[in-house]
């Protein structure tokens, strides 16, 4: 019998997802997508590959035994996500992870719940990725490397061996993180840096070699 499954909202995120989800149900059938859910009442009744935004949050109440992949954040909003996604008020057993097949994942490496992880992703031995993640497509986290939970990475990121990256951190695409380099809590590194020192929590970094630009108001 296949999982039902909404997705949230109606962005970039999820339209990738669901993407992945078709590719996945390509291989092998898992999900029946039901449709998106999204805040933003204007985009009721759109829809990509033909699959509609049903409404807004009362959707959930609806709907019976159905899990819910909920991928909002950019550059803009991605401390905001935690208080986004805890607002649909799901429990840990109704969240979905989705991992596109094309995604190389080591057997002994550990991937949250409400995570998504896009084509062409390498995740080698012993990394871990937390939960409520988002990881872009062709990006490749090394041997014993840790994302922790609400993190997004971009796409074409290289993150080295080794490399600890806090809760709440956005890495833009392109990036590229030096081993044993520790990216702290709630910081934002900036499109096609290179990271080869620390950087320090809720701070800004960009360039090559990336350098803390500003701090970030929590």
């Amino acid at each position: 019998m296949l999982e039902k499954i909404l997705l949230f909202p109606f962005g970039g995120n999820g339209r990738e997802a669901l993407l992945c989800i078709l590719a996945v149900n390509a291989r092998k059938k898992k999900w029946r997508v039901l449709g998106f859910i999204d805040d933003d009442s204007s985009t009721y009744g759109k829809s990509c590959c033909g699959v509609k935004v049903l409404g807004g949050r009362k959707v959930l109440k609806k709907e019976t035994a159905v899990r819910i992949l909920a991928v909002p954040g950019n550059p803009g909003n991605y401390l905001e996500r935690k208080k986004i996604i805890e607002s649909l008020g799901i429990k840990k057993s109704g969240f979905a992870t989705v991992i596109h097949p094309s995604a190389n994942i080591s057997p002994d490496s550990v991937i949250g719940y409400n995570t998504l992880i896009m084509p062409n992703v390498v995740i080698s031995c012993g990394a871990r990725i937390g939960n409520h993640c988002v990881i872009l497509p062709n990006t490749v986290i090394s041997h014993d490397s840790a994302i922790g939970d609400w993190c997004m990475i971009g796409s074409n990121v290289s993150v080295s061996g080794n490399v600890r990256i806090e809760p709440f951190c956005y890495v833009g695409s392109g990036s590229k993180i030096r081993d044993r380099i520790s990216i702290e809590k709630g910081s934002l590194v900036g499109l096609g840096s290179n990271v080869v020192s620390d950087i320090e929590k809720y701070t800004v970094a960009a360039g090559n070699p990336a350098r803390a630009m500003r701090k970030i108001r929590p």
